[in-house]
């Protein structure tokens, strides 16, 4: 009976110090799971742009958001801090150069300028909320550089919104869709709304494609009612094909604009990759009488070594007039070329 006793109570002491074991590894993850952690990232880019046409920089531009300056210029330098856990945090985004001022139509573009500033809150596994400010869900096109196919940006992402200032809502409704629905303030009214309107917007994702929606009154120069689709399709395992469609309307302006831009992309080489932009975009003009026509073709090659990015690119955007000759004619083209820099970290 003594024997007996002795092992049933060794078996206890062993049952007990596993358990101990267990909850000891199971706490000490629930620990380092809940200690906030602090990441930095960003990236900084540059250029060189010489456009084939010599009658004045205004008649160099496209029209289009970023990468519009001649000779060498500043791209942005943007820094972003992250702090959190697993379950909450903050997310600061600060930019600084021409393309994060005109990223927040900010005309300062020495000082420190806000691109993101947001907090989250992983409610459960399958939802999050965010608050504050934070890049657009609308379009193919980012404003970070390096996240970019090609360094200059087509009229479709020029013309949305580039951020949004309110609340939203993302779901993962399976490992292959994906629901999220947002409150905010108007188009691109990144601080407080002073007419007390807002927006509203949602996305559904389905392996790897979107269908965006967004909509607000269109009145104090807002966007109106857009609908939009992103995407693409990996044809092969070197060729991959990105999309981008939409269409804007504002009744309260009689404006709006719709196009296609498709992405063909082929990857030679680990390190070197060839792609082309091609995109056909109309606006309303004379208040929504007609439309104006635009083709853009933009080819890009894109070398990478680490986090470096070279970028060599050729660009020709048609429209009806709208660019100046040489000789200070009206042309229908205009035609450029740029090679830029990208550092990301």
């Amino acid at each position: 009976m003594k024997a007996i006793t002795n092992i049933k109570f060794l078996k206890n002491i062993f049952t007990l110090a596993l358990a101990l074991c267990v909850s000891t590894v199971v706490f000490a993850q629930e620990d380092e799971e809940s200690k906030p952690a602090l990441e930095f990232s960003g990236s900084v880019d540059a250029y060189y742009r010489t456009a084939f046409n010599d009658a004045g920089l205004a008649s160099t531009d496209p029209g289009t958001a970023f990468a519009n300056q001649t000779g060498f210029a500043l791209g942005m330098g943007n820094l972003i801090a992250s702090y959190g856990t697993s379950k909450v945090g903050a997310v600061l985004d600060l930019v600084v150069g021409p393309r994060g001022a005109g990223a927040t139509f900010n005309s300062d573009i020495v000082d420190g300028i806000v691109n993101q500033a947001y907090v989250y809150w992983n409610v459960s596994e399958s939802t999050t909320l965010t608050m504050g400010r934070f890049n657009t869900f609308l379009g193919y096109e980012v404003i970070a550089p390096q996240a970019n196919f090609n360094y200059s940006t087509s009229y479709l992402f020029s013309s949305g919104p580039f951020s949004h200032m309110g609340l939203k809502a993302d779901f993962a409704l399976s490992d292959d869709f994906s629901l999220m629905v947002g409150i905010m303030n108007p188009w691109d009214t990144n601080d407080i709304t002073t007419t007390g309107e807002y927006s509203v917007g949602a996305q559904l994702g389905f392996y790897g494609q979107y269908l965006n929606f967004y909509y607000d009154s269109g009145k104090n120069g807002g966007l109106g009612t857009e609908i939009d689709f992103t995407g693409g399709f990996d044809i092969s395992d070197s060729f991959f094909l990105g999309i981008n469609a939409a269409y804007d309307t504002n009744s309260a302006e009689d404006t709006g604009f719709y196009g296609v831009a498709l992405y063909p992309q082929i990857a030679t080489s680990d390190a070197f990759s060839i792609g082309l932009r091609g995109e056909y975009f109309a606006a309303t003009v004379n208040g929504g009488d007609d439309y104006d026509d635009i083709t853009a073709i933009t080819l890009t090659g894109s070398y990478s070594l680490e986090n470096f990015i070279l970028k060599p690119e050729f660009r020709l955007d048609s429209i009806k007039d709208g660019f100046t000759d040489s000789d200070g004619a009206a042309s229908d083209s205009l035609a450029a070329f740029t090679l830029a820099a990208i550092y990301s970290f």
